[in-house]
């Protein structure tokens, strides 16, 4: 395991604390998204979320947020829309950015190969605009399905996001490293560059990211995976969290006919992800842990007070 960053000295706590900052993704993407996040950020079972802008129901995230902006609620830039049966557009007129359809691609490998970079440019700087003056107190950005990171095919967008985000004085989601045999020497290197082009800019990134499947185990089928079971490797990861600040990200929504509709599988996952954010045995966990919970605002504090 490598060490961290200073970046939790800098935050103003002790070396070695670790760290971890819950995060909602997919606010204002459906009803059901809405719903579970505001009521899980009411009740400060997470940190933050990030809203959809182009998808349907981010209006009424942005009102919830708007609303109430003690919260941490960042933009969830968006590159693609994945479902079948649910799209969603661009906010700009940008040919490379669509599929036949005139939705965002369903997958990442086309953005990456399609994507001009002057449209990526102006369609994530409309989404932020957006939620600025829909009254967003905008603590931070970060991306949807990772569409930015150049990870399929090599060709990113990242000098993009850290224009935006210089510019606008806001975090952004990246991961200054990554461990384990899923990080090959390749993907090291390119997340290096990475934080050094973000570290030139002033933005703050984060030590690490990470997550637990998106799919729920077995779905529809004898072996499907009990919420019993996502609990417990959800609590394995937080018993494992390092030193340093990590971001875990979720999808806590409403399991029921609304989301049924608008996604092809793991509806169940994301009701599971809504319970186990605010069970008292995850809570007891993070507590005995040691675990420090923080928000994105205290890193865009940091890049504000700071910046270069």
């Amino acid at each position: 395991m490598t060490a961290p960053s200073d970046l939790i000295e800098r935050l103003g706590h002790a070396p070695g604390t670790r760290a971890i900052i819950l995060n909602a993704d997919d606010f204002g993407m459906c009803h059901a998204a809405n719903v579970a996040i505001a009521e899980l950020l009411d009740a400060g079972h997470v940190d933050s979320a990030t809203i959809m802008v182009p998808c349907s129901w981010s209006p009424e995230a942005f009102a919830f947020a708007a609303s109430r902006t003690d919260l941490d609620v960042g933009v969830h830039l968006v590159l693609t829309s994945e479902w079948t049966r649910y799209r969603w557009r661009p906010l700009t007129a940008a040919a490379s950015l669509v599929d036949g359809d005139g939705f965002f691609p369903v997958d990442v490998v086309a953005v990456e190969t399609r994507a001009a970079y002057d449209e990526v440019a102006a369609e994530i700087a409309a989404q932020l605009r957006t939620a600025l003056d829909a009254g967003v107190d905008v603590t931070h950005l970060d991306n949807h399905m990772g569409s930015v990171y150049g990870l399929a095919t090599g060709r990113d967008f990242l000098e993009q996001v850290f224009a935006l985000a210089a510019a606008n004085g806001l975090p952004f989601r990246l991961p200054r490293r990554m461990d384990g045999a899923e990080a090959d020497a390749e993907l090291r290197d390119k997340l290096a560059r990475a934080a050094a082009a973000a570290d030139s800019l002033g933005v703050e990134i984060i030590d690490r990211l990470w997550s637990h499947p998106f799919e729920l185990v077995g779905e529809g089928t004898a072996a499907e995976e009990t919420y019993e079971q996502v609990r417990d490797g959800f609590v394995t990861l937080l018993r494992a969290v390092p030193a340093g600040v990590t971001e875990i990200y979720l999808h806590p929504m409403v399991d029921g006919e609304e989301l049924r509709a608008a996604v092809d599988f793991a509806s169940p996952k994301r009701e599971f992800e809504r319970r186990l954010l605010a069970d008292p045995v995850v809570l007891r966990v993070i507590e005995d842990e040691g675990l420090v919970r923080i928000g994105w605002r205290a890193l865009r504090d940091l890049q504000r007070g700071t910046a270069r």
